[in-house]
């Protein structure tokens, strides 16, 4: 562009000059002693401009010269002195070049050229064949940003040490709010005198002060049973390494009454204000609570929690004085409604039917209209057996709808009441919970980590034997006498038995009121029976997954079913609910193939090992002696890899999830 305005230059100024000469010749043929005078003038005009030219051309040249000297001087300084690194390698990842700044790694006597990449990092490789543009290494205790340009195969290292840190110091300041809770604190101290109840305050005192001075965090008792805590990220990492050993210090505290003393801690972290970081922690207490307390749940900004603890068996601590409060609050929600329509989970079982019965004939002593969700695919004989008599029942089978019907039946005035699970990816029929406004959960199960949205009334008792002995407890404060024929209070008491392994496991003296009441009602325990007889077939199935078990590690069975052949989820639970009877053995855990293509995963225990948290490990849930899984796009192998592995983790150091 210049070597353009200077030619357009000298072009104008050689115009002027012609120009000039011009009307000089004009001049000297009128007045040629003017015109002479104008020549030499002219002529020394147009000498003195080129010699000007010429020097100011010199001039120009030179300190283009200069110029392009200093312009490369500094280019190899930049290039062989910035404070970043540069690496040009080849094809088999060695390096061809690396400037100064790279070569101070391998140190002063040595260099980098003809060295592989990993000699730097073993990230660097796979990284770069991941097709990652940008990415971060470790580097000798330095951490660096490296930016690939793949087709120049030119690496650049750009320290971001001081970055980390800051990020890591961030990390580690975070504000985390807990709540530690005495879970059974009230009914340990209702018969014990000042002394003792003083005795007890001052050794939970004594031992979460100690931990907090451990630790470093602050610890102050708000109430006679309730902590708040406040620690930062480090702490809290530190104390999830420990697998939070406080739970078991405070649970070998024995009372007066025998009975260990538990803890709940819920936590949050993660919030962007301190108000909605203090609603997290509350809400992880409510799910440790929900699950039986004696656990830690930790909820993060997005949702996810994980679980530590939970070791030991959920003790009964539901009142009848609760029972009474949640009845009569669903009576009123019934009355209020314009209908009721009632669901338990996908695939019912006893428990589930049975206390959907119940369910509907409190809804019926209350003169309202109750219908019941009921799928037929997938039901198990035994299932099968209930429905078939209740077919035969003109005045109960009429009350029984498909999915497909409840769906047209609904408005938002509707109750619809969830029992037998609180997951809504389990109901029978997931639409209808936000087709209404007002949903009641009545469960027995664990809180789960999914749990149905903004629920009007929540009934979950872990401690109670099954759902079927919470809707049996919740006719007893009905106004008035609940009319039960046989078949309604024989499928409420099935639902009992099934859940309970007849009355050998999670009862406790308000199942045998339960049971007991059922059978004032005319419950017929030889019916129940009837219900509960299997099929040869089943049985033979079932021998053939025993029959393939081994014992992994000490008390822990694992047995699995043949590939390629389809076992029902009844039959695998029925198979580990088997192998917990055999000596020796504290733990089933039965693998085998289901027929939506699924692998599925039934485990018992005995209440030594934790058998939810290895499940939710696995995306499943359930109870501490009784839980299951269901994974997709996998085979009974790598199910069975990946349950021993966890397996493995947990008999290491603990549960957490």
């Amino acid at each position: 562009m210049n070597d353009v305005k200077s030619l357009i230059v000298n072009k104008n100024i050689w115009l002027l000059y012609i120009l000039a000469g011009i009307l000089t010749l004009i001049v000297i043929y009128y007045q040629w002693m003017i015109g002479l005078f104008l020549s030499i003038v002219l002529g020394l005009i147009i000498f003195l401009g080129l010699k000007t030219e010429d020097r100011l051309r010199k001039k120009t040249e030179q300190y283009i010269s200069t110029l392009s000297y200093r312009v490369k001087k500094v280019g190899e300084e930049a290039l062989l002195e910035m404070p970043f690194g540069i690496i040009l390698f080849n094809d088999e990842y060695q390096i061809e070049w690396a400037n100064p700044y790279m070569n101070d790694f391998q140190g002063q006597d040595e260099t980098l050229i003809g060295e592989n990449l990993t000699t730097l990092s073993e990230d660097i490789i796979s990284s770069i064949k991941d097709a990652e543009d940008e990415f971060w290494v470790n580097i000798d205790e330095k951490v660096y940003q490296v930016t690939v340009k793949r087709e120049e195969k030119l690496l650049y290292f750009f320290d971001r040490t001081t970055y980390s840190d800051l990020e890591t110091k961030y990390h580690n300041e975070e504000t985390i709010l807990s709540i530690i809770y005495l879970d059974n604190y009230e009914e340990l101290t209702q018969a014990m005198d000042d002394t003792s109840k003083s005795h007890m305050n001052s050794q939970v005192t004594s031992i979460l002060n100690n931990w907090s001075s451990d630790y470093g965090f602050y610890l102050k008792r708000t109430s006679q049973e309730r902590f708040i805590a406040v620690m930062n990220r480090e702490i809290l990492e530190q104390l999830e390494a420990t697998k939070f050993e406080i739970l078991d210090e405070v649970r070998e505290l024995i009372s007066d009454q025998n009975v260990p003393l538990t803890l709940s801690i819920g936590i949050g972290r993660g919030a962007s204000s301190l108000p909605e970081l203090g609603e997290m922690a509350q809400s992880s207490l409510d799910l440790a609570l929900g699950r039986g307390g004696d656990q830690v749940a930790i909820k993060n900004e997005h949702g996810k929690v994980k679980f530590f603890g939970g070791k030991t068996n959920p003790m009964e601590k539901r009142t009848r004085v609760r029972a009474r409060v949640i009845s009569h609050a669903l009576r009123e929600l019934v009355n209020e409604s314009e209908k009721v329509i009632i669901m338990g989970h996908q695939m019912p079982d006893m428990d589930s039917i049975g206390s959907s019965v119940g369910i509907l004939k409190m809804v019926q002593q209350n003169n309202k209209d109750g219908f019941i969700v009921f799928d037929p695919d997938g039901v198990n004989t035994g299932v099968q057996k209930l429905m078939d008599e209740i077919e035969e029942d003109e005045s109960l089978a009429d009350w029984f709808i498909t999915p497909e019907q409840s769906l047209d039946i609904v408005s938002k005035n509707t109750l619809v009441v969830v029992v037998d699970t609180h997951k809504p990816s389990m109901v029978m029929e997931e639409k209808l919970l936000s087709r209404t406004e007002h949903v009641v959960v009545i469960d027995h199960h664990r809180r789960a980590e999914e749990f149905i949205e903004d629920p009007t009334l929540v009934y979950m008792e872990p401690y109670a034997s099954s759902t079927a002995e919470l809707v049996t407890e919740l006719l007893q404060y009905q106004d008035g006498r609940v009319k039960l024929s046989t078949l309604e209070s024989s499928a409420l008491l099935a639902g009992i038995i099934v859940d309970t392994k007849s009355f050998t496991l999670r009862t406790g003296s308000r199942t045998f009121d339960a049971a007991s009441y059922l059978r004032s009602k005319g419950a017929d325990t030889v019916f129940v029976q009837k219900l509960l007889k299997e099929d040869l077939d089943v049985y033979i199935k079932r021998s053939e997954l025993i029959k393939n078990a081994t014992v992994y590690k000490e008390g822990v069975a694992i047995a699995k079913g043949n590939s390629g052949e389809n076992y029902g989820p009844i039959i695998i639970a029925q198979a580990a609910d088997t192998l917990l009877t055999m000596d020796g053995v504290q733990a089933s855990f039965v693998i085998s193939e289901r027929k939506d293509g699924r692998v599925g995963v039934s485990s018992r225990s005995l209440g030594d090992i934790n058998v939810q948290v290895i499940m939710e490990k696995m995306n499943g849930g359930g109870h501490l002696t009784n839980a299951a899984t269901q994974l997709e796009d996998t085979t009974i192998e790598q199910v069975e890899e990946q349950l021993r592995e966890i397996i493995d983790e947990y008999l290491q150091g603990g549960e957490s999830s």
